[in-house]
């Protein structure tokens, strides 16, 4: 290996990882503030690509008419559980939001996919279709067992993957596809030439990790979701709706993934099934934050990613065994170093 080597593998290894630290940021922010340990997390990437590919396929994705299943379903149990008021009001309300709203986002699907619309406007409404299926899936999956152990959560999590992996393979089928990048050509920065989607990658990397300190630290609702993180219990002494903040953090994780999704789509191929793998690495950044701060899981997300680069490099058959294996010194680190209670002592 040379110097010329090294660089582009570094270069591959921060893009890559700036990826892995926009999943591993809403790992953090859901654990923290829900305590599930969103394992779907990759679903909404593989979905955000696939639905853009769909739309540039000229063809309906599936996941419009998943979103109108998800608010059906959703508004039913909701109702059921007791947690809307069985008043024509409250009604109305829960059947404009959950119904009637992803009833038009599937028109307008069915109406724009035949004539192949810009890329921008493609990427707009498949943003419109998954990040509404990140409140709804917390709603339907979570939030009834929201006062339940980390583990059971968890568990809850594996399952709501299996469900997601298993649609998407029934909705975009067993083939990859790769998108459109959203700047086309190559740019000489210093000594090394920077695909145009890349560069796309890192600016919008670094304008959402922005954003959410901003949004954590200037603004009422930011500040609301700290504090649900901080002390559940405390948040509600205080009037925070602990259900509202979980929705809203289920809200940025899909809206993230998805933005993910369709930005990495055009520099790999993307399956029903790759965002697991994706979305697993971010994990491993976010273990070695653990799971609480998020400047360590950024730094951590790069690292990653850079080890993954020269692992391809050095030894490509094992590269993914190697990033994995990461894991398993952290934990032993990690349970060394921690003061051990029992959940039910916190």
């Amino acid at each position: 290996m040379n110097a010329a080597i090294a660089l582009f593998l570094m270069q591959d290894g921060v893009i890559n990882g700036a990826i892995y630290a926009l999943l591993g940021v809403t790992l953090v922010l859901v654990f923290t503030v829900t305590r599930v340990i969103f394992v779907p997390q990759g679903e909404f990437v593989a979905w955000g690509a696939l639905t853009l590919a769909a739309f540039e396929a000229g063809t309906t994705p599936g996941t419009a008419w998943l979103l109108l299943a998800l608010g059906v379903v959703t508004a039913i149990a909701d109702v059921l559980r007791g947690e809307i008021a069985r008043t024509p009001q409250a009604l109305l309300r829960a059947g404009l939001r959950d119904v009637v709203l992803p009833a038009l986002l599937v028109g307008l699907a069915v109406w724009i996919a035949p004539q192949k619309p810009p890329l921008w406007i493609a990427g707009l409404l498949t943003l419109a279709l998954i990040v509404p299926m990140g409140p709804l899936v917390y709603r339907l999956a979570f939030a009834p067992m929201a006062d339940a152990s980390v583990l059971a959560l968890f568990i809850a999590a594996i399952g709501v993957h299996f469900t997601l992996t298993g649609l998407g393979l029934v909705f975009f089928g067993a083939e990859g596809f790769r998108t459109t990048p959203f700047i086309a050509g190559v740019f000489p920065i210093g000594p090394l030439p920077f695909k145009g989607q890349s560069l796309v990658v890192l600016a919008v990397t670094a304008i959402l990790l922005v954003g959410l300190w901003l949004f954590f630290e200037r603004t009422l609702l930011g500040k609301a979701l700290r504090a649900t993180a901080v002390n559940r219990l405390g948040a509600r002494l205080v009037g925070i709706p602990t259900l509202l903040t979980g929705r809203i953090a289920f809200a940025l994780a899909s809206a993230i993934g998805a933005l993910s999704g369709m930005l990495v789509g055009s520099l790999t191929t993307i399956a029903y099934d790759s965002g697991f793998l994706i979305g697993l690495k971010g994990f491993v950044a976010a273990i070695a934050a653990g799971l609480a701060s998020y400047p360590l899981t950024v730094a951590a997300a790069i690292a990653v990613g850079i080890l993954e680069s020269f692992s391809a490099f050095f030894a490509s058959a094992f590269k993914e065994v190697i990033v994995f294996a990461l894991i398993i010194p952290l934990l032993v680190w990690r349970s060394l170093a921690a003061r051990h209670t029992d959940e039910e002592e916190e």
